[in-house]
């Protein structure tokens, strides 16, 4: 029996249809799988000004403690507590009354003796009298010339001047007070306030660390500018001038490893007194090429080593082990581990291992640079 055109023709479209769905239905191959995409950061070299942030304390620049050179009775209290006072400024006055007494006999046992020195002189030329007379007589009156300057000088004391120029503290003493030479108590303390010192204290592993990089080239001298130091006090603001670093302490603290360094800085409003803690930030060198990673590309590996990965010339995923120094706003300053060009992934990186091969994007999860941070 024949089949008819029409049948025939439904037949054909059905076994065509039926082909078409298993074609549809074949898995695709293993290689045509999606690559996946993540997002990197080509790095750069940049220079960067490598800063310390150190506690220190305040301390004043000079320190005179007041106190009496000869002994007597305070008659009078020449100053007010709490202002400045001038170098060679009177303070106290000692009653003066037994030392112009002293003074006034001194005088007149120098006029004696130098009377008498005077006449042995004619005498001993004519030989009225010895040798050993005149010499005797010319002896004490040089002996009567030292207990008239000493006469002086004591009553030049009983007026107590001011060593330096500076602020002065409280009187430890009123009028009426019995004082003495050499006591333990001073009268007061005058403190120059303007320079002020900062003392800052840095471990000497740290001082050891930016010597080495220095010698070995790793950090270049930061000029003029590797001694000038920046304060932050304790409210949090900044000091607005500048200091300068003086000195490094020659030896080490065996209590607590560190050594201080002293810095001076101008203090005319008087803002900074001596004891105030602050936040010293010296500026040391400057890595001329320093690699500054964004901190979303620096993970940890199980050991809690820091990692980078990175993307290589075959697109491919590389694992490097790095090593960072301090963090610098947003980004890890890296010492060792990555260079100027490396693609540092940061985006994506749950979905990739080492050995992958990825598709590149710029990365959208790093924001622009922050200020450089500090290292406590």
């Amino acid at each position: 029996m024949q089949v008819k055109p029409a049948r025939a023709a439904l037949l054909a479209f059905v076994a065509a249809a039926v082909l078409s769905g298993c074609e549809e239905q074949t898995p695709p191959q293993a290689g045509a799988q999606a690559k996946p995409r993540v997002g990197v950061v080509t790095l750069e070299a940049e220079p960067f000004a490598l800063t310390t942030e150190l506690p220190g304390r305040t301390s004043a620049y000079r320190v005179a403690e007041v106190r009496p050179q000869v002994d007597g009775i305070i008659q009078k209290r020449l100053f007010t507590e709490g202002t400045e006072v001038k170098q060679g400024q009177q303070l106290y006055q000692i009653d003066p009354a037994v030392y112009e007494a002293t003074y006034k006999s001194a005088e007149a046992q120098l006029a004696s003796a130098k009377s008498l020195a005077d006449r042995y002189a004619l005498l001993v030329k004519e030989q009225a009298v010895s040798q050993q007379a005149y010499d005797e007589a010319r002896a004490a009156a040089l002996q009567a010339q030292a207990e008239l300057d000493r006469a002086r000088i004591n009553l030049r004391y009983t007026k107590v001047l001011a060593p330096i120029s500076g602020l002065i503290g409280r009187s430890a003493v009123t009028e009426g007070a019995l004082v003495s030479n050499g006591q333990a108590q001073e009268l007061a303390t005058i403190r120059q306030l303007d320079p002020i010192y900062v003392d800052i204290t840095q471990p000497a592993r740290d001082l050891l660390t930016l010597r080495r990089d220095l010698e070995e080239g790793r950090l270049e001298r930061a000029g003029d500018n590797s001694a000038k130091v920046t304060l932050t006090l304790e409210d949090g603001t900044t000091y607005t001038a500048e200091g300068k670093l003086e000195f490094a302490e020659v030896s080490v603290d065996p209590s607590t490893g560190s050594v201080v360094l002293r810095a001076v800085f101008p203090n005319p409003d008087r803002l900074l007194m001596p004891g105030m803690f602050v936040r010293a930030n010296l500026l040391a060198g400057v890595r001329s090429e320093a690699i500054l990673a964004p901190q979303q590309g620096i993970t940890r590996n199980p050991r809690g080593e820091p990692i980078a990965m990175v993307v290589n010339e075959q697109n491919k995923v590389e694992m490097r082990p790095v090593k960072t120094a301090r963090a610098v706003g947003n980004r890890w300053l890296v010492t060792e581990g990555l260079q100027a060009g490396d693609r540092l992934i940061t985006e994506g990186l749950q979905f990739i291992q080492p050995g992958v091969e990825v598709e590149v994007a710029p990365a959208t999860n790093v924001a622009a640079p922050a200020a450089a941070g500090q290292e406590g």
